[in-house]
């Protein structure tokens, strides 16, 4: 089905949970580079941003905090926030709540499996009027993430990430805020499938 703002077939690209760019008529394609580009426009602001916040993070657990988010990915819309996580050993997941919301730096937003077998705790805090988001992921989780996120910077090209990245503002912009919510997910899923990486709380930005 496609719709008045794109001869896209968004139903069938998220049925197929990716967004293939020779499928993308020659105009349409121009039309999301140009949105790409757009966005790109806000890296120097939220690179300066997450410096600040990886800077509190490391300061506050000890921990290098590594973007597991839309931004680390570039595939983030304008409104993003940001996405952090660490490796943080479970034993000792006590001593981070208490370094974290003991010392009121940080709001616990709650316990999210991340597989089978193992969860991570996210805590929220803003920096510069932007929503930081810092999962605390189990040591072994953590080193699969960032082996992902390494994959995904080096394999996935600059077409599939503005073919991504348009099919994302599309399906926000018409209002298909369920499917909006999947489509964050599927790269994720495309690279790391043993991963559940849904958000704390359910959010329509990034």
């Amino acid at each position: 089905m496609t719709n008045p703002q794109t001869p896209l077939d968004l139903s069938a690209i998220t049925a197929k949970k990716w967004a293939d760019p020779a499928d993308f008529p020659t105009e349409e394609f121009e039309r999301a580079t140009a949105f790409y580009d757009s966005m790109r426009t806000h890296d120097e602001h939220l690179l300066k941003v997450r410096a600040e916040a990886s800077g509190l993070i490391e300061q506050w657990t000890g921990h290098t905090p590594r973007d597991v988010g839309s931004f680390g990915t570039r595939l983030n819309l304008e409104t993003s926030d940001l996405d952090l996580g660490i490796g943080f050993p479970v034993e000792q997941r006590d001593d981070l709540m208490r370094a974290l919301v003991g010392e009121g730096r940080a709001t616990f937003l709650g316990e999210r499996r991340t597989s089978f077998s193992t969860t991570r705790l996210v805590f929220t805090f803003d920096v510069a009027g932007i929503e930081i988001d810092l999962s605390a992921l189990t040591v072994e989780d953590f080193t699969v993430a960032c082996r992902m996120l390494d994959q995904i910077d080096a394999e996935m090209t600059k077409p599939e990430r503005i073919a991504h990245t348009w099919v994302k503002h599309l399906l926000r912009d018409s209002g298909r805020l369920d499917e909006y919510a999947k489509w964050k997910l599927v790269t994720y899923a495309r690279y790391c499938p043993e991963f559940n990486w849904v958000p704390i709380p359910e959010k329509s930005s990034s």
